[in-house]
C-alpha cells in the first residue's frame, strides 16, 4: 500500500456547486482524516489528471471515471447527479438531426460528450474548454455547442437557442433515473479507513455549508469570476441536492446504467470492481 502523504491534494472545479460543497473542508471547519490542500481546475483538466493519477482525491466526470476505475473509487458524497440537470445542445438556429453536424464539446472525457455520442453517434465533436463553447458557436465556427455548468443559464445572452436537453433524453430512456454527471474519487490504494473518513468529511462539509449559507459566499464568489449572484445561486440549487449527500441506491443504479451503455458503445471497459466506497 502506498505510504500516506502528509497532505492530500484535493481537486475540484471552480464551479459554485463544488466550492459550496468543499468550502468547509478547505477552510478547516470540519475534520478530515488527513489535511487537504485544494487544487482548483476546470473539469476537463481534472479528468485528464485522473488519467495520470496525479491527485489522490479529485472531482471527475463519470465518463472519465469509467476510464480510471482500476485506480480510483467514488465517494458516496459530494457528487453531482439529479433530474433536470442535463447538458444542453444549443445553436444559432434549429438544426434538426445532429448526425454529421459540427458540435463544440466541453471535452471528450465529460459525461456530456458521452451522452451526445450515445444520442447522435455520427455527430462531429470537437473538444474545448467549456467556457469557450458558446462564443465559438455564436461566431459560427460550429453548427452547435454542448454546454454544461452555468452556461445552461446564460446561453440566450449569446443569441443561442436550445436544441436538445440531454438530461431529459436520459431520463426518458431510462425510466426516470437521475443523470450521473460527476463524482469525487479517491485512490483505491488509500486505506479503507481513510476512504471512509474522506467520505464523511465531504458530507460534513456539505452539511456545514447548508447550515451556514452566508459563510461560503466570498469563497464561491472568488472563483465564480463573472457569474452573477443569481446565476451562482441557481447553479448551487440545481447541482447540489440529496444525491450530493449520498448517492443512494437509485444513484448507484443510474451510474451502473451509464457505465453499461458506455461499454455497449465501446466507450468504456467492463469492470466488476465496487463503484463506491463502502459505508
Amino acid at each position: 500500500m502506498t505510504p500516506l502523504p502528509a497532505v492530500l491534494d484535493l481537486g475540484y472545479s471552480f464551479c459554485p456547486n463544488d466550492t459550496f460543497i468543499f468550502y468547509a473542508l478547505h477552510a478547516g471547519r470540519v475534520p478530515a482524516p488527513l489535511p487537504v490542500q485544494e487544487r482548483l481546475e476546470d473539469v476537463q483538466t481534472l479528468n485528464e489528471w485522473a488519467r495520470e493519477g496525479r491527485l489522490p482525491v479529485t472531482k471527475i466526470s463519470y465518463r472519465a471515471y469509467f476510464e480510471v476505475m482500476e485506480e480510483y473509487v467514488a465517494l458516496r458524497a459530494g457528487g453531482a447527479l439529479g433530474r433536470g440537470v442535463g447538458p444542453l445542445v444549443v445553436a444559432r438556429e434549429d438544426l434538426g438531426d445532429l448526425n454529421g453536424k459540427r458540435v463544440a464539446s466541453p471535452g471528450n472525457l465529460t459525461t456530456a460528450d458521452l451522452l451526445l455520442r450515445l444520442a447522435y453517434p455520427d455527430a462531429r465533436l470537437t473538444p474545448m474548454r467549456y467556457d469557450e463553447v458558446m462564443p465559438a458557436v455564436a461566431r459560427g465556427e460550429y453548427d452547435a455547442g454542448l454546454i454544461i455548468h452555468e452556461s445552461r443559464f446564460t446561453y440566450p445572452q449569446h443569441g443561442l437557442v436550445q436544441l436538445l436537453d440531454l438530461g431529459a433524453w436520459w431520463e426518458q430512456g431510462t425510466g426516470g433515473l437521475p443523470l450521473p454527471l460527476g463524482a469525487i474519487l479517491v485512490r483505491r490504494d488509500l486505506p479503507p479507513e481513510v476512504q471512509r473518513g474522506l467520505n464523511a468529511a465531504v458530507r460534513e462539509s456539505l452539511e456545514y455549508a447548508y447550515a451556514h449559507p452566508d459563510e461560503p459566499k466570498a469563497y464561491i464568489r472568488e472563483h465564480a469570476l463573472e457569474m452573477s449572484d443569481d446565476v451562482m445561486q441557481a447553479h448551487i440549487d440545481l447541482y447540489v441536492n440529496d444525491f450530493s449527500r449520498d448517492v443512494g441506491e437509485e444513484g448507484e443504479r443510474a451510474v451502473r446504467e451509464l457505465h453499461r451503455r458506455a461499454v455497449a458503445a465501446g466507450a468504456a471497459r467492463p469492470s466488476t470492481l465496487p463503484l463506491f466506497v463502502e459505508g
